[in-house]
């Protein structure tokens, strides 16, 4: 388990909800990876990112699905790609990705509380 923080720690992260609008295979990273371009809403906009994911999704079955992601952390680049948004997920019992997803639609943009 990780050291305790507090709730100002915890609201520093800023995990919304978005939905893939375009997803792509990823070619160029060292391990397989996907491409998403995700709208987080009018107040945060498009935003891409890359994820390992490969394991449960293609990039036709992310389109159009609602996934939660960190939205302040610093651009980072990956290969010759820039991700804006880090995508949160699980891994299942073989190391797979699983994305975290609301069970229901929700507003985009709409902050985890």
């Amino acid at each position: 388990m990780a050291d305790p923080i507090t709730f100002d720690d915890f609201m520093k992260v800023d995990i919304r909800v978005g939905k893939v609008l375009r997803a792509a295979e990823y070619p160029e990273a060292r391990k397989p990876a996907i491409k998403m371009w995700i709208d987080f809403g009018p107040e945060i906009g498009e935003r891409k990112t890359s994820a390992q994911v490969t394991a449960h999704y293609s990039p036709e079955s992310l389109v159009g699905k609602q996934v939660m992601g960190v939205v302040n952390f610093s651009p980072r680049q990956i290969g010759k790609f820039m991700s804006e948004v880090l995508v949160l997920g699980l891994a299942d019992e073989t190391g797979g990705i699983v994305l975290l997803s609301p069970d229901q639609d929700v507003p985009l943009g709409e902050r985890m509380v």
